[in-house]
């Protein structure tokens, strides 16, 4: 129930960043938005959280493992509202700079997030016993 509650949060974050930035800014269609928002909100939680922040290192290493996957949010970030945008806007349009604009923005929620993820998602990472269960 955590995951999908923190996937909910994400969903939401990601999709207000691209609704300001891609349609409102730079008029790209609603629903093309919401397309990126959804795969976007998919790939970076498997990606960067699942994979990168939760299996990076122990409670000391927070702030080394969410600088991490950051970094790596942003890129995945770019990565998918780049090409999405491109296939799905047509490439006669700039999709790279509301790309980057957005991908940073959504790099500082992540970052907050990820907070998030350590506090109430992942308990295992705040058990000094060893007695929790992945």
């Amino acid at each position: 129930m955590n995951h999908v509650k923190a996937l909910a949060m994400k969903f939401v974050m990601i999709a207000a960043v691209l609704l300001i930035i891609l349609t409102l800014l730079f008029d790209v269609p609603f629903a093309d938005t919401l397309w990126i928002s959804l795969v976007l909100t998919l790939v970076a939680y498997v990606m960067g959280d699942l994979m990168i922040f939760r299996k990076a290192g122990n409670l000391s290493d927070q702030n080394k493992r969410n600088a991490i996957a950051t970094v790596s949010d942003i890129v995945v970030a770019f990565l998918v509202i780049w090409l999405m945008g491109d296939a799905l806007v047509g490439s006669n349009f700039d999709i790279i700079t509301p790309a980057i604009i957005s991908a940073l923005v959504i790099g500082g929620g992540e970052w907050f997030f990820h907070k998030y993820l350590d506090r109430s998602v992942f308990p295992e990472k705040h058990d000094t016993t060893g007695t929790a269960t992945r």
